[in-house]
């Protein structure tokens, strides 16, 4: 089992930033892949940002060039920088990470507001 805790999130100016993290604990062997969802009431659970053991990313398309996502294996731990944020960033955020199984954290709220 894998245990994932998010922190980082709060409310915050439209052009503010925030940094998520995630950290992972419990009988962690080698994580694989990891990432970001996030998630409006009533809408899907859509994809943020994903990186590899190895550091590739992908970013969703509303996000790119402002959010940024990394990762340090070692800590089993998962970030993810948020610069110049929308108000249309505004979601619960949850982090993943792929350890045989997809484990999720519990989620975190971000609000964009002023």
């Amino acid at each position: 089992q894998v245990q994932l805790v998010e922190s980082g999130g709060g409310l915050v100016q439209p052009g503010g930033s925030l940094r998520l993290s995630c950290a992972g604990s419990g009988s962690i062997r080698s994580i694989g892949n990891m990432g970001w969802h996030r998630q409006v009431p009533g809408k899907e659970r859509e994809l943020v940002a994903t990186i590899t053991r190895t550091g590739n990313t992908r970013y969703a398309d509303s996000v790119k060039g402002r959010f940024t996502v990394s990762r340090d294996n070692a800590k089993n731990a998962l970030y993810l920088q948020m610069n110049s944020l929308k108000a249309e960033d505004t979601a619960v955020y949850y982090c993943y990470a792929i350890e045989t199984n997809v484990y999720w954290g519990q989620g975190i709220q971000v609000t964009v507001s002023s």
